[in-house]
């Protein structure tokens, strides 16, 4: 336990020296994911010798940090053809295609549940990852379909409204920015609005606010797609509400998003996407210009402010 502490001290202190300009709390991050990246030494033989399928990859975690580091470290094991089983949370089946082995059996997502674990090469928020054990997974090729199609080309606003850091919502669309947004959008393209609610996500210990949006686009813009209306009328043909997500998302290439989870999953799928992020760890590490655009080579913009979702609504749409 002594060696450990004095370990993981020279770690952080190498964070210090590498990323000077960085506030302090910011160091604790990156010293833990060099920390993930040194507990793979001990796989060296199994993953590049052996090869025979004994990896057993379990996350009940933040989705975010599902999405960007846990999926693709799983899809690797996968390509590799040493991934065993994979175990995460209610509605996760249809992310872990590739996984034969794949189990619900978390019905919670506990975001502290990051930190109890080094087995995952990229585990926690950094300046720089390690993509040896990593490779995007190809939800749009695989679940693109001919079924939701449209006349006009698709653009999904994916919104949240809850709770953020023990705080009120800082990082969400509100009814007058979404008016604002569909005004300018509606002509050239068909919009599908998604802001999952609780009963169709796992909760992840941050409560879901009501935001009376869903009322307000009924009656002001019934032309727009709400999802969740849509996953109703079609629940009996998919496995999940997340699987619908997949099959909806697939057929798009424009995204406007949200901080989080939100923006990860609408990352995953190509084209552009527009992230709205007013705070965040993912600013100081500059992860929305490093490991989001990884996930599907999609163009991410990083909108910090309302007038900057704006700009870019002009510019690239």
């Amino acid at each position: 336990m002594y060696m450990k502490k004095i370990f993981t001290k020279i770690l952080y202190l190498a964070s210090q020296l590498n990323h000077r300009g960085l506030a302090p709390e910011h160091h604790y991050y990156i010293r833990d994911n060099y920390l993930c990246r040194i507990v793979q030494i001990k796989y060296l033989f199994d993953d590049y010798l052996i090869k025979k399928k004994y990896k057993e990859i379990s996350y009940h975690g933040e989705f975010q940090q599902e999405l960007l580091f846990v999926l693709p470290f799983a899809y690797w094991h996968s390509l590799n053809g040493t991934l065993n089983s994979t175990i995460s949370c209610t509605g996760t089946k249809d992310l872990y295609f590739f996984s034969s082995n794949h189990k619900e059996e978390f019905f919670e997502r506990d975001w502290e549940s990051n930190y109890s674990s080094f087995e995952v090469p990229n585990m926690t928020h950094c300046v720089t990852f390690d993509y040896s054990k990593w490779l995007p997974v190809p939800l749009k090729s695989y679940y693109k379909n001919d079924t939701f199609l449209y006349d006009k080309p698709p653009i999904i606003i994916a919104n949240k409204y809850n709770m953020e850091w023990g705080g009120p919502p800082v990082n969400y669309f509100s009814v007058p920015v979404l008016e604002r947004m569909i005004n300018l959008l509606k002509t050239n393209y068909t919009i599908i609005y998604n802001r999952p609610s609780g009963k169709n996500i796992v909760s992840d210990n941050s409560e879901i606010m009501e935001l009376n949006d869903y009322d307000y686009l009924r009656s002001e813009h019934p032309d727009v797609v709400l999802l969740e209306d849509m996953y109703l009328k079609h629940q009996g043909t998919v496995n999940s509400f997340n699987h619908f997500q997949l099959l909806l998302y697939a057929n798009c290439d424009n995204f406007v998003s949200v901080h989080g989870g939100t923006a990860a999953l609408a990352s995953c799928f190509g084209g552009k996407n527009i992230i709205f992020s007013k705070k965040g760890i993912e600013h100081p590490m500059n992860e929305f210009a490093t490991i989001f655009p990884k996930l599907s080579g999609a163009t991410i913009l990083h909108a910090k402010s309302e007038d900057d979702i704006f700009s870019y609504l002009h510019e690239y749409y």
